[in-house]
C-alpha cells in the first residue's frame, strides 16, 4: 500500500520506502562488520518482536551477507492505546535455547524505552553471549528508559507512526513508508 491509497489519514511522510531501504542495507553493513570470524559456528540469532517487527526482520534477515537464524517473541504493553502502559506482557515466547548464542533484538520502534528495556534484561537472564539491539525508529523525546542500541535506523519527532509493520488498531501495516497518523484517525 502506497501513501497516496490512504493520504487523508496520515498527516506527513516521515521516510520513503526507498529510504527505509537504503537505511536496512546501511544498518546490515554494520551488523556483518561486527560479526566475529572465527565465531563458534552457530549463526547470529535474529529475535524478532511481533507483529511491528515483521517487516523490519524480513528485510534485514534478507539483506544480511552472514548465516542468521530467525525467533519471534510477541510481548505487548499497548494494548489498544498508542501510548505504552509500561506493564509487559509475553504473549509468544521463544522456541530457541539462547544459551551462548550471539542474539539480535530487532525492533520496528523505541517509545518510551519501558518494553525493550524489560525485554533485553529477560533474555539477558537466558544466558547468551550476548544480547544487542537493532531499532529501525527511535522517539528521543518519548523515551523514559535508557536503553542501549547497537543499531538505530532513524530518530523521529514523539508522534504516532504508521507503516512498514507499524500499525493502529492493526491497520496500515502494509503502508511502504512510515508516517505521521493523522489524529483524527485515532481520536
Amino acid at each position: 500500500m502506497q501513501p497516496s491509497d490512504v493520504e487523508g489519514d496520515l498527516s506527513r511522510v516521515l521516510h520513503t520506502e526507498t529510504e527505509i531501504a537504503d537505511r536496512i542495507g546501511d544498518l546490515c553493513r554494520r551488523i556483518e562488520a561486527d560479526e566475529p570470524a572465527d565465531g563458534d559456528g552457530r549463526p547470529l540469532l535474529l529475535v524478532g518482536v511481533l507483529k511491528g517487527a515483521v517487516m523490519v526482520m524480513a528485510d534485514l534477515a534478507r539483506e544480511l551477507r552472514i548465516p542468521v537464524e530467525m525467533d519471534w517473541m510477541a510481548v505487548s504493553s499497548y494494548g489498544s492505546s498508542t501510548r505504552s502502559s509500561g506493564v509487559v506482557r509475553i504473549l509468544k515466547d521463544l522456541d530457541t535455547e539462547l544459551d551462548g548464542r550471539r542474539v539480535l533484538i530487532v525492533e520496528d520502534i523505541i517509545d518510551s524505552g519501558l518494553t525493550l528495556s524489560w525485554l533485553v534484561a529477560n533474555l539477558r537472564s537466558r544466558g547468551p553471549a550476548s544480547v544487542e539491539v537493532c531499532a529501525l525508529l527511535r522517539k528521543p523525546e518519548a523515551q523514559r528508559l535508557a536503553v542501549d542500541v547497537k543499531y538505530s535506523g532513524f530518530d523521529i519527532p514523539n508522534e504516532f507512526v504508521v507503516g512498514y509493520g507499524l500499525d493502529y488498531a492493526e491497520r496500515y501495516r502494509n503502508l511502504r513508508a512510515i508516517a505521521v497518523l493523522a489524529p483524527h484517525v485515532y481520536t
